[in-house]
């Protein structure tokens, strides 16, 4: 398939990008560089300059004729948009809106959708399931869901078929060490305890240890970005041979406390890793895991990398190639 990657050039993107590739599809990427970067570009493939808040700029990409295309240009910084919810509202909603009016327009109808298990919220069970109530508790998971509903009248209106993967917490590098281009402004837990660990920050700060957890931090579900990319891949294939659309879970079943994550990359990074406890972040739910059984029956699909000792090796592979080459 002829293929467009909104966002290819970011993190989850270009990895999506390298498994689009290796099965055989076209790809185009478009993407503005806000965070994604040209390293992560590959030479083989197309690339348009162009923001998803710029209609006319998609209008002239969608034009050149798409099988599908994938969307992964949404902010993701739960706690961000805590604050400043006009950003998200901005880019995620608007920018999706301008994506699905061009790409219908265009005749471009086959979506996969970076979405998140933020729209669930607080959980009312675990693991959670494609049917758990949805009640996002910050501001990031409520626009991804209004998206999910987006698609939903554009598929019965327009004719739209997506795919929605709901995940939490990527983390880890290409295992083939391809792919090591480094985030611009890292958020999440892992690449920012590989900052302090490369002497690129003095801390990192967790934020809270009274939860009802094992050990007061913050349970989540940590999936490989490599077999994230595979699930986007695999989604896509069966979109578009299937005429389904399909929203499904991502996930190990299994949860790691902040806590935990800490010790390991201690013990894999053999660097100290300073760490200071700090209040809880508004929105963050003590504990969240999801279940992929619904992908793997539908897909085939398991993730192969996202053990702890392979999410922490690759990631620290990657930023030792990255400041070997950029010291």
């Amino acid at each position: 398939m002829k293929v467009l990657v909104v966002g290819g050039a970011g993190y989850i993107g270009s990895h999506v990008v390298k498994e689009l590739m290796a099965k055989g599809h076209a790809v185009t990427v478009f993407d503005n560089l806000s965070s994604g970067l040209v390293q992560n570009l590959f030479a083989k493939n197309e690339f348009i300059a162009g923001d998803i808040l710029h209609p006319e700029t998609l209008d002239a990409a969608f034009s050149r004729g798409f099988d599908a295309f994938i969307h992964l240009a949404a902010f993701k910084a739960a706690g961000e948009s805590m604050v400043v919810p006009e950003k998200y509202s901005i880019n995620n909603i608007n920018g999706t809106l301008n994506l699905l009016n061009s790409a219908t327009a265009h005749g471009c109808k086959h979506m996969v959708f970076s979405s998140s298990a933020a729209v669930f919220g607080e959980p009312q069970y675990l693991p959670l399931d494609e049917s758990h109530p949805k009640a996002p508790t910050n501001y990031y998971g409520f626009t991804k869901l209004k998206i999910e509903e987006f698609m939903a009248w554009y598929e019965q209106l327009k004719g739209l078929k997506f795919a929605s993967l709901r995940y939490f917490n990527a983390a880890g590098y290409d295992p083939a060490g391809v792919l090591y281009g480094l985030e611009k402004n890292p958020a999440n837990l892992l690449p920012v305890m590989m900052e302090v660990a490369c002497g690129k920050r003095e801390k990192i700060n967790i934020f809270g240890n009274d939860y009802k957890t094992r050990d007061g931090t913050c349970i989540r579900d940590y999936i490989h970005v490599t077999d994230l990319a595979e699930a986007h891949v695999l989604a896509l294939e069966y979109i578009a041979s299937q005429g389904k659309s399909l929203t499904l879970n991502l996930g190990t079943g299994n949860g790691i406390t902040v806590t935990e994550m800490l010790e390991a990359t201690r013990r894999i990074t053999g660097k100290e890793i300073k760490a200071e406890y700090v209040e809880r972040r508004a929105g963050d739910p003590a504990q969240l895991t999801a279940t992929s059984k619904l992908a793997k029956e539908t897909l085939g699909w398991e993730p192969h990398y996202s053990d702890v000792d392979t999410l922490i090796t690759s990631t620290w592979n990657a930023y030792q190639k990255y400041y070997s080459i950029n010291p």
